[in-house]
């Protein structure tokens, strides 16, 4: 890992800017000041983030199961299958403007970083409301096609409809906060974030179940919850960004920027397509690993849900640390400060191995009361899960590496050979595994498929990042 440059041997350097230390420095400027406490600075707020929604995510199931019953949560749930898919494709553009709006932010080229920005919200507002419509009128269909029990359709249909009619608020406010972070500004959208939160925990009961002079509207207003409160989240972005006079504001003919087109719609489209890929992967390969798990029993099923609730948590700081190399490694590239590139992958390995390893050793040391949370202290799935948390626990650390290798590679473009690796881990690796050694080990071929497949991710991903020509994707 320790390159003294990112340029191969043969490769000439492209010609330098001034030295970052000679330029202005601006607001969200990425690319001076100490690697260490810019990262944490930027990434923190990130994981705040995470947190955050995946919280929300628990206390709205909960809701819907208290004051609904057990068929409206099943309803969300099949509903929620639908969305990911959807909201995956709109995560890879954003990460791709992220990226793109990093390179010209460190470039200090304003104007080209609002024209990515305006692309790449106005191609994902179009996509949104296409995808919308198509929604609203198959939305049925897609339910049968997913098998969605009988009890729990007609709840599910109306949840869905109601997201799909609200998708383009959600998916603006998510294209606003990555656009944002590549401009170096994370507190903004953790600002945004809390308030989503807040609003959806507080109006999701009151529109459920309609106290007073609101409307009961059941499971559809849980849907009209969250999207009010995205609502919330995206309108304080705005106001934000004007107020301050933030970089990415956009006035007058600059509005014009949100009609996509050109190398920079390219970019995005290009980019940010197998950025998406890699989220369905990952789900695709978990839906197939959670049908394995059921066919163990109830016990395994449970002790395996439990175990994901904390993995969830466990892989919360490479994500952010991972999206913090990505914009800090974006800006650094812009302003041609190729020495800091390698030292922000490096001291973002070191740190994200930190604080995933304690993380990590808190799940395994605490894992009884910790689990007990989901499974209660006497269930007869606490043993499996235990063991669970044994063997697979530091997969996850393990392949955190890569979420960080991952980041960087992102930021100078390459993002087809990660998404080939990503397959690669997950299913040769970790599938293939599977079934491979289930007819000697059981259903311990389940749990030692992680490790396994992660092994691999990694050695992969080291690989191509030592010997790799990915730095030939970068184009600015």
């Amino acid at each position: 890992m320790n390159e003294a440059s990112p340029i191969p041997a043969g490769e000439t350097e492209p010609e330098e800017a001034p030295p970052p230390q000679q330029m202005a420095r601006m607001k969200g400027d990425l690319t001076q000041g100490p690697i260490l406490r810019t990262l944490l600075v930027f990434s923190i707020p990130m994981l705040i983030s995470n947190v955050l929604q995946t919280l929300n995510g628990s206390v709205n199931a909960i809701w819907v199961g208290r004051l609904l019953g057990e068929s409206a949560l099943a309803a969300t749930a099949n509903a929620n299958i639908i969305m990911f898919l959807l909201i995956a494709l709109v995560f890879g553009f954003g990460m791709a403007t992220t990226v793109r709006v990093g390179q010209h932010f460190g470039a200090r080229d304003i104007d080209a970083a609002r024209r990515t920005f305006g692309s790449g919200v106005g191609f994902c507002l179009l996509l949104s409301v296409i995808c919308g419509l198509a929604g609203w009128l198959g939305a049925d269909a897609l339910l049968h096609a997913l098998g969605t029990p009988g009890q729990s359709r007609i709840e599910a249909l109306d949840y869905l409809r109601v997201i799909f009619v609200t998708l383009p608020l959600g998916s603006l406010s998510l294209m606003v906060s990555m656009g944002m972070r590549g401009a170096g500004d994370s507190r903004t959208p953790l600002h945004a974030m809390i308030l989503t939160v807040a609003l959806d925990v507080i109006l999701n009961p009151l529109l459920i179940i309609g106290p007073g002079p609101l409307p009961t509207l059941g499971i559809a207003g849980s849907a009209a919850a969250t999207a009010f409160a995205n609502f919330a989240g995206l309108v304080f972005q705005l106001w934000t960004i004007y107020r301050k006079d933030l970089p990415m504001r956009l006035r007058g003919a600059e509005l014009g920027y949100m009609i996509p087109r050109g190398n920079e719609l390219r970019y995005v489209i290009l980019k940010g397509l197998p950025m998406g890929a890699q989220m369905l992967l990952v789900s695709s390969a978990g839906l197939i690993m959670v049908g394995l798990v059921n066919r163990e029993g109830l016990d395994s099923a449970a002790a395996y849900g439990a175990s994901l609730q904390l993995w969830n948590y466990l892989q919360m700081p490479a994500m952010a640390i991972g999206s913090a190399v990505s914009a800090m490694v974006a800006q650094s590239l812009g302003a041609h400060d190729h020495a800091r590139v390698g030292k922000v992958t490096e001291i973002g390995l070191v740190t994200n191995l930190a604080l995933s390893m304690l993380l990590a050793a808190v799940i395994v040391v605490f894992d009884h009361p910790l689990l007990a949370l989901f499974l209660g202290g006497d269930s007869p799935a606490m043993p499996i899960a235990r063991h669970i948390q044994l063997v697979c626990t530091a997969s996850f650390v393990i392949v955190s590496i890569t979420m960080i290798l991952t980041g960087t590679l992102r930021a100078y473009g390459a993002v087809v050979v990660p998404l080939i690796i990503m397959f690669l881990g997950l299913y040769p690796g970790r599938l293939g595994f599977y079934y491979l050694a289930y007819p000697l080990l059981g259903s311990e071929a389940l749990w030692w498929a992680y490790p396994v497949g992660s092994a691999l991710t990694v050695a992969l991903t080291l690989a191509y990042y030592r010997w790799g020509k990915w730095r030939a994707a970068f184009d600015l």
